[in-house]
C-alpha cells in the first residue's frame, strides 16, 4: 500500500488523504471499527499503510442490526489485504433503552458497542480506536457521534476534512470496487422512533432488503411501520421505482415480503432517502 496511488484526485483531495494518513500515523497503534462500508473500508486500508499492518487490527460487530452480507464483505477484504480482522458478537437488543427506540437510539448502541472495541483495544495493548464517520455526517442527525466523543474514540476522516464523495474518488483511484457500494446504515435505521425494535421485526427487515438487492435493487431502505400488524414501505432510486411496480416483478415482491410476515406492501415515490426517519424529529 503506498500513498503514491492517489496521485490523480484533485489537489485539494490529495491533500487531505496525506493529512488523514499524518492523523492515524500519530498513534502507534490502532483498532479500526470495520463495517466494510465505503468509509470505514478507506481508514481500513489507510490506516495498514500509516501503521503498518501489524499495528492494525479490523473489528466487526456481528449483531442483527447488521446485514450478513456486509459481514462477509468486511472479512474478504481484510483477507485479502492481509490485515488482521476479528469479528466480536454484539446484542444491541440487550442494550438499555435501545429496543424501545428513543431519539437516542444510536447513542445508546453506540455507547456500548465502543466501550466493548475501547476494552478489547485495551486488551490487544492497542492504542486507539478510529471510527469511520465522515465530515458530512455532521450534517445529519447523529446522535452516535456522542457517545464516539465521550468514549474518546478517534474519527481520523472527519479529521481531515474528507467528504463521501472525496473518499469514494480515493478508493476508485487505488482501485478498490467498494467505491460504489452504496451507502449502508444499521437495519435499526428502518424502525419509526417511539415503534418497538424486536429480533423478530430486525429478521424480516434483513431478509426483505436482501431479496430486493437479489432482485437488482441496488440502493434499497424497507422502511417497517405498525404494531402487530406490519407494513413494508420501500425507498428505492428514482430510477428504479417504475420497475418495481411493473408485473411481475410486483407481485413477486408483494407476495415475499407477505411471505416473511408483512401485512401491507407499499413503494414510497418519493424514492430512496438518507436517514429519512429522522424528518419526523423535525
Amino acid at each position: 500500500m503506498n500513498r503514491k496511488k492517489v496521485k490523480e484526485t484533485n489537489r485539494e483531495t490529495k491533500e487531505k488523504y496525506d493529512i488523514l494518513l499524518n492523523i492515524i500515523g500519530a498513534s502507534d497503534s490502532a483498532l479500526i471499527a470495520f463495517s466494510g462500508g465505503v468509509d470505514s473500508t478507506l481508514l481500513a486500508y489507510a490506516a495498514a499503510e500509516a501503521l503498518g499492518r501489524e499495528n492494525t487490527l479490523c473489528v466487526t460487530a456481528r449483531a442483527l442490526s447488521f446485514p450478513d452480507r456486509e459481514l462477509k464483505d468486511a472479512r474478504e477484504f481484510c483477507v485479502e489485504h492481509g490485515i488482521p480482522h476479528e469479528i466480536i458478537d454484539f446484542d444491541e437488543l440487550g442494550v438499555e433503552g435501545f429496543a424501545a427506540n428513543p431519539p437516542d437510539r444510536c447513542y445508546l448502541c453506540k455507547r456500548a458497542l465502543f466501550s466493548s472495541f475501547n476494552n478489547l483495544a485495551k486488551t490487544k495493548g492497542l492504542v486507539n480506536v478510529f471510527e469511520g464517520s465522515n465530515s458530512d455526517d455532521t450534517k445529519d442527525y447523529r446522535p452516535g457521534m456522542r457517545a464516539v466523543s465521550e468514549l474518546g474514540v478517534i474519527s481520523p476522516l472527519k479529521e481531515a476534512g474528507l467528504t463521501k464523495e472525496e473518499i469514494r474518488s480515493i478508493l476508485r483511484e487505488i482501485g478498490l470496487p467498494v467505491w460504489e457500494k452504496p451507502p449502508l446504515a444499521c437495519l435499526s435505521t428502518r424502525f419509526a422512533y417511539g415503534e418497538e425494535i424486536t429480533a423478530e421485526k430486525l429478521i424480516m427487515v434483513g431478509k426483505a432488503e436482501q431479496y430486493l438487492f437479489d432482485k437488482g435493487c441496488i440502493q434499497v431502505r424497507i422502511r417497517i411501520h405498525g404494531t402487530g400488524s406490519y407494513t413494508a414501505r420501500i425507498e428505492t432510486l428514482p430510477e428504479l421505482i417504475e420497475g418495481l411496480a411493473k408485473e411481475p416483478l410486483r407481485s413477486e415482491v408483494e407476495s415475499y415480503l407477505k411471505s416473511i410476515g408483512f401485512t401491507w406492501v407499499s413503494l414510497d415515490l418519493t424514492g430512496y432517502i438518507t436517514g429519512s426517519m429522522n424528518k419526523a424529529l423535525e
